[in-house]
């Protein structure tokens, strides 16, 4: 195969691979105008996003094996098939049902894609590409889940929230041709075509039961019955799993794999990463619309930066990465997320558009050097025909990191929000008592007003105009000697709260801000054990091993 030919075949798998990672974040930048358009709730339409994340995580490893059992080409192209279709039907759904529905078999569809594009794509490049294939795969991976809200927020600004799934069908018709046309057969010529039904069952309900107990937990509660009964059965099926796996002669996921500590170490570190990711580009786009109040477009925007942070830093590792062993790197990406994460925590509703960008760079830096190296360390850690499985259980074990991310941090970051809320009431209501313009009556009326509304700000506007109706129903009522004086008050009424409002509104953000700091704050701390265990996610090298391969080619040479 010639160089050209590589690099085409490459890009083919390269596609079906960023489509598919892409759908993962492309869509949440949408769900403002999904809710509106099927006027419902976020509650309710957040099921789009975890339909496809939940379905994703459940046949994940199971479509890893199939695919080694019975052919990656196969099953990547069938996958690439069912994906571009049930994309266009997302697209078309007039229901929030039928949205979702088509959303779950996206993610099903997307399982049978990702894990078999590392083995396709080493059976394509010689050997000694292999610790590069898989850096620039690592960086596709951070690149595609991080340019996903750019992406969203161009497609729903410029068209709607529809093509954000519309786009995926002239790609996965390109992808399916060049792979039909390029790729050839791959196997892992070590599996048998025996199915391992005991496995498939009880690993997709430990999964199921795993990713939809913490999908569920801030709405019902961590201690609710439902969620801890989740958990329960979740340990039990995965206890079981464990078992079969250990007994049966053909299992779905050698567990052998797991005696590499170098892939463990990798996996848990790439599991950290998905949770402390989740604390960094996945709040902070919150940040951005709810403490700048910037729109869709304007937060992908910014957010983009990371996405060419991590494309810049994802080559340098790939060139680092022949003079420096990957583990140093891994550890300094997970290291520079940890900062970014912390850096985010002193955030301000008066930050500028530079401190946020400056910061993004950073987590960009961190996620180009993390994923690109981690991916390809876990995976040349396993024996080349196990590169499937393998890469199944990192997928796994990443999305499960998110999944538990946006868990742990709508959480705390939720429970945060209620308690400084409350502090930002009592402290407008202070604000308001303190002052000496308004009469008693119209503090009441402010201060109820405070009390009993759920939002995080207050409007000015709003807040003059009911002034204004209150001059003019009492100004109506009042005889034509007082009029003059009443409308001097109310004057002096407007001047103070055109000053008063902004010092409220001010408050209330700063008690915002207080919640999101502290939601960085804990992402960072637990971003900290990923950076030791990243520093063993790869064995050391040897600096001999290049000598070491001449004498041996030497001798062979000799010997022939």
């Amino acid at each position: 195969m010639n160089k050209k030919h590589q690099i085409i075949s490459f890009v083919a798998i390269i596609l079906g691979f960023f489509m598919a990672l892409l759908d993962t974040t492309i869509v949440n930048i949408t769900l403002p105008k999904m809710t509106e358009y099927f006027n419902t709730t976020m509650a309710h339409i957040s099921w789009v996003v975890n339909a496809y994340n939940l379905a994703f995580g459940v046949i994940i490893i199971t479509a890893s094996r199939l695919a080694d059992q019975f052919g990656r080409k196969k099953l990547f192209i069938a996958g690439i098939f069912l994906f571009s279709t049930f994309s266009l039907l997302c697209g078309i759904s007039n229901s929030l049902e039928m949205l979702i529905f088509f959303r779950a078999l996206q993610g099903l569809s997307a399982a049978f894609v990702v894990p078999v594009t590392v083995p396709l794509s080493c059976e394509i490049f010689p050997p000694e590409k292999r610790g590069t294939i898989m850096a620039l795969w690592g960086a596709i991976s951070g690149l595609a889940a991080a340019s996903g809200p750019t992406l969203g927020g161009i497609l729903t600004e410029f068209f709607n929230w529809r093509y954000v799934f519309f786009i995926n069908v002239p790609l996965g018709c390109i992808c399916i041709l060049l792979t039909m046309k390029l790729i050839k057969e791959s196997y892992d010529l070590t599996a048998s075509k025996s199915i391992d039904f005991g496995g498939i069952i009880t690993i997709s309900i430990a999964m199921f039961c795993l990713t939809f107990a913490l999908m569920k937990a801030n709405e019902k509660g961590w201690t609710s019955s439902l969620i801890l009964s989740l958990f329960a059965v979740s340990a039990i099926a995965f206890i079981l799993f464990v078992l079969i796996e250990l007994k049966v002669k053909e299992p779905m996921l050698p567990l052998s794999i797991f005696k590499s500590i170098q892939f463990t170490n990798g996996s848990i570190t790439l599991f950290l990463v998905g949770i402390g990711m989740m604390a960094g580009p996945y709040m902070l786009s919150f940040f951005l619309a709810q403490v700048k109040g910037l729109n869709q477009l304007s937060a992908g925007l910014i957010i983009s930066t990371m996405s060419l942070s991590s494309m810049f830093f994802s080559i340098l590792a790939g060139i680092l990465l022949k003079k420096i062993n990957s583990r140093y790197i891994s550890a300094l990406g997970v290291l520079l997320l940890c900062i970014a994460c912390y850096l985010n925590s002193s955030l301000t509703q008066n930050s500028s558009t530079i401190d946020i960008i400056l910061r993004l760079i950073v987590a960009g830096s961190g996620t180009g050097f993390s994923m690109a190296t981690l991916s390809g360390s876990i995976l040349t850690n396993v024996p080349v025909d196990k590169i499937g499985i393998a890469s199944g259980v990192s997928n796994m074990t990443r999305t499960l990191g998110t999944v538990l991310g946006v868990a742990l941090f709508l959480t705390m970051f939720t429970s945060n929000m209620t308690t400084q809320m409350v502090d930002a009431k009592n402290s407008a209501v202070q604000t308001i008592q303190k002052d000496t313009v308004f009469d008693n009556k119209a503090k009441l009326q402010m201060i109820s007003s405070i009390k009993s509304g759920n939002s995080k700000k207050v409007s000015l506007s709003k807040t003059l105009s009911t002034i204004d109706k209150k001059e003019a129903a009492v100004l109506k009522s009042s005889p034509e000697a007082a009029k003059n004086k009443i409308r001097e008050s109310f004057k002096r009424q407007k001047k103070e709260t055109q000053k008063i409002v902004p010092t409220i509104e001010d408050t209330f953000l700063s008690h915002s801000v207080k919640a999101f700091s502290f939601t960085f704050k804990v992402g960072s701390i637990i971003l900290v054990p990923g950076i030791l265990f990243a520093l063993f996610s790869d064995k050391k090298r040897d600096p001999y091993a290049k000598n070491k391969q001449f004498a041996e080619n030497r001798d062979n040479v000799s010997v022939g």
